[in-house]
Formats: C-alpha cells, structure tokens, sequence
C-alpha cells in the first residue's frame, strides 16, 4: 500500500477561484446557489492547473472532491460524427457522469452505433456506476470505455460490486497510463495564449501509481 499522504491545495487548484466566499460574500453564494448542477464546456479545454491536481494519479485524494471527466463521442449512422469537450461538477446534486449522460449521450440517436472513451480524474462512484450499467444495459448499440486516474474508494465492497457491474454490462474500465494523461494534456488542456503547445511533464511517480491502481482493479474485476 502506498504511503497515504496529505495535501491540501488551495481553491484555485480545486477548480474554484481563492477568496470565492469573500469580497462579495453572502451575495456571491446566493449567486453560486442560484447555478445549475454541473458545468457543461463543450469543445473547450480545461485549465491546466486543474488537470495537474484533479487528474493526478495518487493514492491520497484530499481536497479532489470534483471529477473531471473528458470525452469522446464517435457516432455512425447516416452521418458519422465525432464530438469531444469536458465535463465538470459543480455542487453536490450531479457527477459529471450523470451530467454526461443526461445532456450529452442523447445526441446520439436511438439505435444508432455510438462508440464512446472519457478519461476521468476518478473512477465513478456506486450510483454513477449503477446508472452506467443501466444505460449500457438498455442501449446495445452504445460501446463505452473509461479511462480513469485513479480508483475511487476502491476498498469499499459497495463500491468494488458496482465496477463489477459495470464491467458486467459491457463497459471497459481502463487505468490511465502515463501515455493517457499525455493525450489529455494535448487534447484537452488548454495552453496560454501566445505561446507554443508545451510538452506534458510526467509528475514523479507516475508509472509506479498506474501500476499500483492496475492491480488493484484487476484484483477487483
């Protein structure tokens, strides 16, 4: 088991601006109350201090209470069609794995062929998992494959049961390997303006945690 660490980031690497509850206060969470459920950004890239705290592969997770969640959606019917963007919670009342299905997986026509990859800062939690089973149950035309950072309280039988399902009803469940996160970083992050396309640096660790969580799931499926 490796080693639990803790590490607390500050709001702006937890996906949310510092001081957000001063200067405006009970005006400005009024206002956060007042927003829906989930952010949807389609065809947009996430800012790269988020993918470097979200989507990094540790054991420990204090302070990645958001899951980051990048797709791919390839339709083929009359006309084939690829779309891709990213997803991110917001509050407690949605994932972004339910917000992906409920706003997104309907694009796609019934019975249509529809092949679809997200690469996720964490796996899903049990009723995310539930609801991906269900769908991937009633939707045989739909093929869905998910790359994931790290296993989300993978110790829990609950929790354990339901990738299970998942896996049951079709779906793939990948670890993200070091040439993943490289993907993401190139596809999905955006970089500042004016300047050229920086290369992905692998944090330290990086292989030694995809192989720690690999194990873990095929111990698990």
């Amino acid at each position: 088991k490796m080693a639990e660490k803790q590490e607390e980031p500050s709001n702006a690497q937890n996906g949310e601006p510092d001081n957000a509850e001063e200067g405006e206060g009970k005006k400005k969470k009024v206002k956060r109350e007042d927003l829906p459920p989930f952010e949807i950004v389609t065809g947009e890239r996430l800012p790269a201090i988020f993918f470097k705290f979200q989507f990094r592969n540790v054991e420990y997770s204090s302070g990645r209470n958001k899951t980051f969640l990048c797709y791919v959606m390839e339709t083929q019917g009359k006309e084939s069609a690829t779309c891709r963007g990213y997803l991110e919670d917001e509050h407690a009342a949605a994932h972004a794995e339910m917000a992906f299905l409920n706003t997104i997986l309907p694009r796609c026509e019934a019975g249509t062929r529809c092949s679809v990859t997200w690469y996720v800062s964490s796996s899903p939690c049990v009723g995310c998992a539930q609801r991906i089973a269900d769908t991937l149950r009633r939707n045989a035309a739909l093929r869905l494959t998910i790359m994931v950072g790290r296993l989300f309280m993978w110790e829990q039988p609950d929790v354990q049961d339901a990738l299970r399902a998942m896996k049951a009803a079709g779906c793939q469940l990948r670890i993200m390997k070091p040439q993943d996160f490289e993907y993401v970083w190139q596809n999905f992050v955006e970089q500042e303006e004016g300047e050229e396309a920086k290369a992905f640096v692998p944090w330290e660790d990086i292989q030694e945690n995809f192989q720690y969580y690999e194990e873990k799931l095929a111990e698990i499926l």
